[in-house]
Order: C-alpha cells, then structure tokens, then sequence
C-alpha cells in the first residue's frame, strides 16, 4: 500500500513506524526540519519538508499513486484543507485526526474518515480503568454501545450456565452478546455456541448495547459500586 502521512509528531511517528514495519511504501511530509530529518534518518520511507496544504507538495508526495492519506496534524485548520486538497486529488482513502468533536460535521460533509482526539480518547480509557477495573479492555461503539473484555469470577451468577440457559432465564439481557471465549488451556478462542457452559476463570468478550454498567459487570462476578 501507498501511504502518505502528513505529521511526524506524537500521533504520526507511531504511525509511520506501523506503516514503514508493515512493508508500505512510505511519504512523509513534515514542515518542521528537525523532525523531518530525524523520521528521515530512523524510517525506510521518503521524507518531505515541506507544508502539505499546498497541492504541488502533495502532487510531489505521489497523490496520483497513493492508495491513503493519513493527516495527523495538531491543528484541525491544517487537517481539514489537507482532507480537502486529497479530495480534490481523488485519493482514494482519507483519514485525519480530528482534535475538536465541533468540527466533526465538517469532516464528514467532505467525507473524510476521522479519528476523534486521541489524548481524549486515552484520557476515557484511564478513567474507565479506575471506574471499571474489572473491565480488561474495551471499545466504545456509537453513543452508548462498548465492546468489552471481562473475566468471570466464581461467584458470577453466569458462573456454571451455559449460555442457552443464561438466555432463557433472562440472566443476560436481549442486547447483550458473548462474542467469543478465552479459556486456559485452550490454544484458540472458544466459540460461543448455545450449548457452551461459562466456567469461572474465562475471558470474555462482550458486546452490549447499552454500555458496561454495573448491573452487567455484576453478572460477570464483579460486585461494584457505581463510581458515580
């Protein structure tokens, strides 16, 4: 895959060390020389110092082959007339980062993929592990949904069902789902068919729709208080 990636700071230099890891050919525009030259002198990629908001750098860059751009500038201005410029350039997959939830409309009225703030984004996950700790790792889906990993304790009220039993019983709710099973043991994930009994010590994953609330962790074993 061709990538161009616009930004070599916090967000962008893990990002190019992903891409260039994985095998992709590689154009990085920077503006500022220094880090423009240390990406050069670190990464298997072509480097540009240069401003990316002006078409012919972009052009120079190689818009009319690259299968994505990725702008992950610190300023949502400079985002915006690089998504708007890709655009304009008809490449074909463009993502930037987006750093105020304001601007997100305008992201997508020119149809550009996004990525919300990510200190924003590290800053949820950190509360949710001290609000949650018995949540291992989620994903939040849409406004209320999440994704989440959880392990079942011995004294889970699921602890011993199987998951057929658990339905019919009303023991979990209709929108919430077990997605998959991790099991000591067991090389693979266990698929969570009807007839599969959940044993303490499994991992979990989870989708609920409305979210990991307390009254759902404590389905799981995790009798806590609600940190609101």
């Amino acid at each position: 895959m061709y990538l161009i990636i616009v930004g070599a700071g916090d967000i962008g230099t893990p990002l190019i060390d992903i891409a260039t890891r994985a095998g992709n050919d590689v154009v990085v525009v920077e503006r500022d020389e220094a880090r423009a030259d240390s990406i050069a002198s670190e990464y298997d990629c072509l480097v540009l110092n240069a401003n990316a908001t002006t078409k012919d750098v972009l052009q120079d860059a190689g818009a009319d082959q690259a299968d994505a751009i990725i702008s992950t500038t610190a300023e949502d201005a400079t985002n915006i007339m690089i998504s708007l410029l890709a655009k304009e350039l008809e490449i074909p997959s463009v993502v930037a980062v987006v750093h105020n939830p304001e601007h997100m409309a305008l992201y997508k009225q020119i149809g550009v993929n996004t990525m919300e703030n990510p200190q924003q984004l590290i800053a949820e996950y950190l509360y949710r592990s001290v609000a949650r700790p018995a949540i291992v790792d989620y994903m939040q889906i849409g406004e209320e949904a999440e994704v989440f990993e959880i392990t079942v304790t011995a004294g889970a009220p699921i602890a011993g069902m199987t998951i057929q039993e658990a339905a019919t019983e009303n023991i979990v709710p209709e929108d919430v789902l077990i997605v998959a099973i991790e099991r000591e043991g067991q090389d693979t994930p266990i698929t969570p068919r009807g007839n599969v009994e959940i044993r303490p010590g499994d991992l979990l994953t989870v989708y609920s729709g409305f979210g990991a609330d307390p009254e759902l962790t404590d389905l799981f074993g995790h009798f806590e208080d609600d940190p609101q």
